[in-house]
């Protein structure tokens, strides 16, 4: 990843703006990582796998929770009732 300094940012912009189509830009401040430029199009792609990872970490921890659950099936619930139900 290409880095500039802040000054460097205001003084180049155009090439910085050009840079981050291709790949992310880090700007410094003082040394220090301070922001990270980068396209909407890479933008929209981060995002969407965010997403898709998140999407894939809940369903995870929901398979989880089903298999350690003590929850039964349908047809044990509807037979457990009836038995109440009965007497």
């Amino acid at each position: 990843m290409k880095s500039y300094t802040l000054t460097q940012t205001r003084n180049r912009h155009g090439e910085v703006f050009d840079r981050a189509k291709i790949e992310p830009v880090l700007v410094t401040k003082q040394e220090r990582p301070s922001h990270v430029i980068l396209s909407a199009e890479a933008y929209q792609k981060l995002i969407a796998r965010l997403e898709e990872l998140e999407d894939v970490s809940w369903g995870k921890a929901a398979q989880t929770a089903f298999n350690e659950s003590s929850m039964v099936g349908t047809d044990q619930f509807t037979t457990a009732l009836e038995k109440i139900a009965n007497g």
